[in-house]
């Protein structure tokens, strides 16, 4: 097998979250329109993440954000966003690099996306094989609400966010 030098694993990754970077630009700008939200997960102890220990202490490995209704001062960052939410009543600032994102997803268009973040840790070293590319997947009909056994997640109350984790939107 030829040696890929030109490294099309790191451009199309970096391509993908360029997708993610302009989406919540565009969100940051001007809001969400009509029914989008996303679903953010990322890798809570990853370089450059800075969430409250109490977070940390509940999602040490990941989280899963939503931003919907009730977060605030959305500011995208060339290789990072930071954003306002509640958990159970506390407000909190996360600041999470776009290289710690597992997953993003916009149930409300079942588009996904899904990054390879076995890099986060740790620099692979020189001798082993690229990760593969992330790829943009479809979002199974069952994380849109339309299959009848869906769970859809509840709107927050008392404007707590939602932590949930994707694995039930996973095919499995």
């Amino acid at each position: 097998m030829a040696t890929d030098h030109i490294r099309y694993d790191v451009l199309a990754r970096d391509a993908l979250r360029g997708v993610l970077r302009k989406v919540l630009t565009d969100a940051a700008s001007h809001g969400l329109p009509g029914e989008h939200h996303f679903f953010i997960t990322f890798v809570s102890k990853a370089d450059g993440v800075k969430i409250s220990s109490r977070l940390l202490a509940q999602y040490p490995e990941e989280m899963t954000i939503i931003l919907q209704h009730q977060f605030w001062d959305l500011t995208v960052l060339e290789d990072r966003f930071e954003v306002g939410l509640s958990f159970g009543g506390i407000p909190e600032r996360l600041v999470v690099p776009f290289s710690a994102i597992k997953s993003f997803l916009d149930p409300s268009v079942k588009f996904g996306l899904q990054f390879d973040t076995s890099d986060v840790a740790e620099v692979l070293p020189e001798n082993l094989p690229a990760a593969p590319a992330p790829s943009a997947v479809a979002v199974p009909a069952s994380a849109t609400g339309t299959a009848e056994s869906a769970e859809e997640p509840t709107a927050p109350s008392e404007g707590g966010a939602e932590v949930v984790r994707l694995d039930r939107f996973r095919k499995k």
